[in-house]
């Protein structure tokens, strides 16, 4: 494996070593090298220099170009304006770097990091017992994204799913359990996600009708809840049939919506419960956290009510227990000293965002979190429905995971039978693709959308052909392949003596970014703009395919070898990018 310099790396080199040569009283000194729609590239660093020099910018900037080395990769650079540079570059430049990344097989030249660390990124996290809803969607897919592409980077990702699975709920449910033992069991044994969750709903519905109209009932279901906390043998082996009965639908969800959830990865609120009192001991000992009120809180400046007053990050309520941040700070003090992490990814809904930056804060004041150890939100907005309102059923509740992406899927597969004739596809073709289409539309409406930002959840939209689409890049995909498959004996060979035509130069230009836009969602956290990447790799394909024809008897063999070479290295980023996305890409379609 090597990683390959991208063609913007190489010139910013060359233009900063020519500043320096040119100029070297102005020391180490930035191009300012960006795209431009002038030339390939634009560097504005010496307009700042020439005030910095009380020089001229166009004559400063004649002294640079006299400074860059004769080569092949610049074909034409030209002052313009205040000193501003249009730099072309040659064409054989383009298809070297091409070839190189394309001979470095998945990884397509994009470096791994030069200093790795260890990322936990906590994501995926539903509630034990409770039907997994829309509002679970985001969390899930970003997260997942994010750990795929900064494995890709080379960082060790630690994935955690902090599930619901504690709390005063739980002896409700379990004392029911006590009273009615078979209420989980199934007949042939192990239940379906669909049963399992049948079950829990079952449990629920009948506990909570008991514990609303029977006081005694209620009195031992609150004695259940301190045997539970207390760590009773078998109060807690019932708790943990109702944790592995929601594991079996989870998994069910997950495998849906194509994604790999592990079990050791699955660490919730309760495998945090023999840290609580240590972690609320060092807070207090520290001087992090007092006693107010009888709760033991933590006080902010900046944080303060409608009245004026401060709002603190209750830790440990009056009566004993122990709130959400003394399990978020335990698990804080988990990931960073036993799991050695230095950063910690939390995709959390951003309704949670003040808890969050409490909890940090916290967390810092503590030492837990300082200089080489950082937390971060990657906070997300909310799924709307068309009428731009939070995505409701008709009759007003929340939307069950399921029954979205299975009319997801159901949409799509449509979309795919109307195609099926002309492209010969089987019936199992048909819903394999059907599934692909209609998860990867879910995932990429998603991961198109700034995090942060809401959006309008529009199933007509997202299985569309046109425009910004998982089907649009899933078709730029399948109609690659399709050419590859039809060029017979001809190969894809990359041809750098050949003069490019303006759209093969502009794919290629978009090819070469791939690494760069990659290292920067890995560094920002932000999917979105590898989807952005890739939706416009689609487009300048489909411009490319438009304007030169890959196949035809009127091109010379080299043409047609370095077109196939240019489809297939498209073919392979658009690939690689899509799975970084968690989103298939069918090999017809």
């Amino acid at each position: 494996m090597a990683s390959v310099n991208s063609l913007a790396s190489t010139l910013q080199q060359q233009l900063t070593d020519a500043l320096t040569a040119a100029l070297p009283e102005a020391g180490t000194a930035d191009p300012l090298l960006r795209r431009s729609d002038r030339a390939d590239f634009q560097a504005n660093g010496i307009l700042a220099l020439a005030k910095k020099l009380k020089g001229n910018p166009r004559e400063l900037a004649s002294q640079v170009t006299a400074a860059l080395p004769t080569g092949d990769l610049i074909k034409d650079i030209e002052v313009s304006g205040p000193g501003f540079l249009n730099v072309t570059l040659t064409d054989g430049a383009i298809i070297r770097t091409l070839a190189a990344r394309a001979a470095d097989g998945d990884r397509l030249g994009v470096p791994l990091k030069a200093a790795p660390g260890t990322t936990v990124i906590d994501y995926a996290q539903p509630n034990v017992a409770k039907e997994m809803h829309v509002g679970h969607l985001r969390s899930a897919v970003i997260g997942d994204a994010m750990v795929q592409i900064l494995e890709f980077t080379g960082e060790n990702v630690v994935r955690r799913h902090h599930i619901g699975d504690w709390g005063t709920q739980f002896g409700m449910l379990i004392q029911y359990l006590f009273e009615h033992p078979d209420e989980l069991r199934h007949e042939g044994g192990q239940a379906d996600g669909e049963a399992a969750m049948s079950s829990l709903n079952r449990v629920y519905k009948a506990s909570r009708v008991l514990f609303d109209s029977d006081e005694e009932f209620k009195a031992r279901s609150r004695d259940r809840v301190v045997a539970l906390q207390a760590g009773d043998p078998e109060t807690l082996a019932h708790w943990q049939r109702f944790v592995d009965e929601s594991k079996i639908y989870f998994y069910s969800v997950f495998n849906k919506l194509d994604m790999e959830i592990r079990d050791p990865d699955i660490v919730g609120e309760s495998g945090y419960n023999d840290m609580l009192e240590e972690t609320c001991r060092i807070l207090e000992e520290t001087g992090v956290a007092v006693r107010s009120e009888g709760a033991l809180c933590v006080f902010f400046d900046d944080v303060k009510g409608p009245d004026g007053n401060p709002v603190p990050l209750i830790v440990k309520k009056t009566n004993g227990g122990y709130g959400y941040a003394a399990t978020d700070l335990s698990a804080i003090r988990d990931r960073v000293q036993n799991l050695k992490a230095d950063t910690l990814v939390y995709v959390v809904d951003a309704r949670q965002s003040l808890h969050f930056k409490m909890v940090f804060e916290t967390a810092r004041r503590a030492g837990w979190l300082n200089e080489d150890v950082h937390a971060h939100q990657l906070a997300f907005g909310t799924v709307l429905g068309k009428d731009g309102k939070p995505f409701k059923t008709r009759e007003g509740t929340t939307v069950r995971l399921e029954d979205l992406l299975d009319e997801a899927v159901e949409r799509a597969t449509a979309v795919v039978r109307e195609k099926a004739v002309k492209v010969g596809l089987s019936e199992d073709e048909i819903v394999e693709n059907g599934r692909y289409v209609g998860v990867g539309a879910v995932k990429y409406a998603d991961l198109s959308t700034s995090a942060v930002r809401d959006y309008k959840f529009d199933l007509d939209q997202m299985v569309s052909l046109n425009g910004d689409t998982s089907v649009y890049l899933q078709y730029a995909y399948a109609r690659s392949r399709s050419i590859l498959r039809k060029a017979g004996d001809a190969k894809p060979v990359a041809h750098p003596e050949l003069e490019l035509a303006p759209a093969e130069r502009a794919l290629g230009l978009h090819l070469d970014q791939f690494g760069e836009v990659l290292a920067e969602v890995a560094s920002e956290c932000e999917p979105h703009k590898l989807a952005a990447y890739l939706y416009q790799l689609a487009s300048h394909l489909t411009t490319f395919y438009d304007q030169c024809h890959v196949l035809s008897d009127e091109n010379p063999a080299e043409v047609v070898e370095n077109r196939l070479f240019l489809v297939d290295l498209t073919a392979r980023t658009l690939h690689q990018g899509m799975r970084l996305l968690g989103i298939r890409t069918p090999e017809r379609l």
